[in-house]
């Protein structure tokens, strides 16, 4: 007997809000019109506002998690949602629920696990200046540390397979969830897009949840923390370089005076430069050793991705599905 195909995946639109009732509303509705067979989810993360009761009135499912912070909503949605496709956005009206239809086709043309709807006009209406500074240095860093993958890793209007989703072990508990996201598809190699997307402002009444400096300073920590985890052999490396450097530091005057006058008369110099060296060698050892543990770990954390089912480009109707030859259109965008 031959199979039925189904013509649409299972499509889940989860919107992470604190304080947005002002946007709330519009925002589903917006979301129903462009996907109208999608479950939308809204997960209101300890609002004082009425932001629960708006989405409700527009018609979707409202969860509460008690936990504040971004990442730990992500996590509990990741966990809890079922489906086969998932957008995730802002519920602040900063994007346009128009461009959802768009982030599917290519996340299911590309065969993608993730699209990255990259903010046109970001830096323009980032709030303050240090949030545009910021975007800038943090994107460059991030280039520099993990890979030229994404231009953009603060985007928070993204579309995901189901495997990205179940496979992402998801650890941070504030905005840094994104760049969190963004090592997880660079350190599993995973194939991955960008799409450039308006980037919209705020209404009135609708005000900026993010601190430069406070969030700033999480985000740099973990950047920190993922190199060390994913990265263990340049990062203890760099550790192991700066005490060598120090070492040196101390030990080259010890040494010039030993080689003029064959005595060493600043001795506790020289046994704090040794012990310097010897912190040096231990940490590049760490780092060879912690090199083969994330490797292993990799492994383990794509082994797990292979074995979970992702939509493919079969699931669309014949009209929209793209040969599998298609050059990424994240490339393109980024180039």
């Amino acid at each position: 007997m031959a199979r039925t195909r189904p013509h649409h995946p299972d499509i889940a639109v989860l919107l992470p809000c604190y304080n947005e009732a002002a946007t709330i509303g519009a925002v589903v509705r917006g979301f129903r019109a462009a996907l109208p067979d999608a479950a939308i989810y809204v997960y209101d993360n300890n609002s004082t506002d009425g932001t629960a009761l708006q989405a409700m009135l527009a018609g979707a499912h409202v969860v509460r998690e008690r936990r504040q912070g971004k990442g730990h909503v992500v996590r509990r949605m990741f966990a809890d949602v079922e489906a086969d496709i998932y957008i995730i956005a802002d519920g602040d009206g900063t994007y346009a629920p128009g461009d959802a239809e768009e982030l599917v086709r290519t996340l299911l043309t590309e065969r993608a696990d993730m699209v990255v709807g990259t903010r046109r006009g970001v830096h323009a209406d980032a709030g303050r200046q240090g949030h545009a500074l910021g975007n800038r240095l943090f994107n460059l860093l991030y280039r520099t540390i993990f890979g030229p993958d994404f231009t953009d890793i603060f985007s928070g209007y993204r579309a995901f397979s189901r495997r990205f989703v179940k496979s992402f072990p998801a650890v941070s508990g504030g905005f840094e969830i994104e760049t969190e996201m963004s090592v997880h598809a660079s350190r599993l190699k995973l194939p991955v897009s960008e799409l450039e997307l308006d980037y919209g402002r705020r209404p009135e009444g609708s005000h900026s949840k993010l601190s430069t400096f406070r969030d700033g300073g999480k985000i740099l920590w973990m950047f920190a923390m993922l190199m060390k985890e994913t990265r263990p052999f340049a990062f203890f490396s760099a550790i192991s370089a700066a005490f060598m450097l120090v070492s040196l530091g101390f030990m080259t005057p010890v040494l010039v005076e030993y080689f003029d006058t064959g005595l060493v008369s600043r001795m506790p110099t020289w046994v704090l430069s040794m012990a310097l060296m010897m912190i040096s060698f231990m940490l590049f050892t760490a780092g060879v050793i912690l090199d083969s543990v994330a490797r292993a770990r990799a492994e383990q954390l794509r082994i797990h991705y292979m074995s979970l089912e992702t939509p493919s480009a079969a699931k669309l109707p014949d009209s929209e599905a793209a040969p599998a030859s298609r050059p990424s259109r994240g490339k393109a965008d980024a180039a």
